[in-house]
């Protein structure tokens, strides 16, 4: 991995010298880690004009479970308690006779930014953007193995819950069990909190497990995500609890998995993200739920929950291969429930087969 890091900072040296810095602060802790491997709390990356260096708060600063730094990169840690990693970056950088500076300001608070430009006054700082995102959103095949993983996980925890009673249980139990088994099977942990929802709750987007129990006649929604080596993939089914579903439940279910089906179609090289999210958000509007379904169609993932592109009305931009996006279309009836059906995918080129599922656990209306 480390030719493969190296090659990453060299992309964004190119850009940082392409807007006229000789080098780069990267302080966010996931484009730290994409960078360089690894990223203790706190840690930021120096892309200096001599060495590039990892700058720690402290020689025992715990490393992320999954995570180790590139072998390339020299390991500097602060001598003195409660330093600021990247005000002794801008510092060092000085030392390395730098005159520019690159930094996210989009991540770092105005006190900080002043802590720079105080300890290195005559240190040009640029404002870096959003240049390691942008390189973060195509994913190389080692990091698509990662999610690809991460989705056995999530599938298999799931497989597992439903085979067990759930009639009785409350959301909160059915939600530690499956950030349990997650753990069990592999993950570092849980990529988020993992959502249950019951009855009149299900469907709803974010919704925090309560300890309200599971009923016979429920919608059961679920959206759990792990995570390996760094890499968050997600998935979101919906179920019914008894025999036999109630009309309203089967045809909501139906016009949901059919938005869903819809924008995993629309997922090929050179759709725009705009595209994606119109082919989910007809199917519903057109059914009179344009006040009733979720804000957006999906999202990509990787080293965070939510990454860029965005599946929205107002994205812009277009789908890449290699791109991991997750389909999320969904209902929510106030006082009744709904449908939450979420896939994460990888965008292929119709050649290569089309987009790849990573998560595949059916998608068949099961009742339990």
């Amino acid at each position: 991995m480390a030719e493969v890091y190296a090659a990453r900072r060299a992309r964004l040296r190119e850009r940082c010298h392409a807007g006229g810095s000789a080098g780069a602060l990267v302080s966010r802790a996931a484009n730290v880690r994409y960078l360089a491997g690894a990223a203790p709390r706190g840690a930021v990356l120096l892309l200096g004009k001599r060495e590039d260096l990892l700058v720690c708060a402290g020689p025992d600063d715990r490393l992320p479970e999954g995570s180790r730094p590139d072998e390339a990169l020299r390991v500097h840690a602060l001598s003195a308690p409660g330093g600021d990693p990247a005000v002794a970056a801008a510092d060092l950088a000085t030392a390395q006779g730098a005159e520019s500076l690159a930094v996210e300001e989009h991540h770092l608070t105005v006190a900080r930014h002043r802590a720079i430009g105080s300890v290195a006054p005559r240190l040009r700082l640029a404002d870096l953007g959003g240049a390691v995102e942008q390189l973060r959103v195509v994913k190389d095949e080692e990091e698509i193995a990662c999610l690809r993983i991460a989705a056995e996980i999530a599938d298999q925890a799931l497989g597992e819950l439903l085979e067990s009673i759930l009639v009785g249980r409350t959301e909160r139990h059915l939600a530690l069990e499956l950030e349990r088994r997650l753990v069990d099977h592999g993950a570092d942990g849980p990529a988020f909190a993992t959502a249950v929802a019951t009855g009149p709750h299900s469907g709803r987007r974010g919704h925090r497990p309560t300890d309200r129990r599971v009923e016979e006649g429920d919608f059961l929604s679920v959206c759990l995500g792990a995570v390996y080596r760094g890499y968050r993939c997600e998935i979101g089914r919906t179920f019914v609890i008894g025999t036999s579903p109630a009309d309203w439940q089967i045809e909501l279910y139906d016009l949901v998995f059919a938005a869903q089906r819809a924008g995993r179609e629309a997922l090929v090289p050179g759709a725009a993200y705009r595209d994606v999210d119109r082919a989910a958000r007809q199917v519903l509007d057109s059914a009179g739920y344009a006040d009733r379904r979720f804000e957006l169609t999906g999202h990509g993932v990787g080293l965070e929950n939510e990454e860029e592109p965005q599946l929205g009305p107002a994205a812009m931009g277009k789908l890449d291969a290699c791109v991991p996006v997750t389909v999320e279309p969904g209902v929510h009836l106030p006082g009744r429930g709904g449908v939450r059906i979420d896939d994460t995918l990888v965008v292929r080129p119709e050649a290569d087969g089309g987009p790849e599922l990573l998560t595949i656990t059916t998608k068949e209306l099961l009742a339990l």
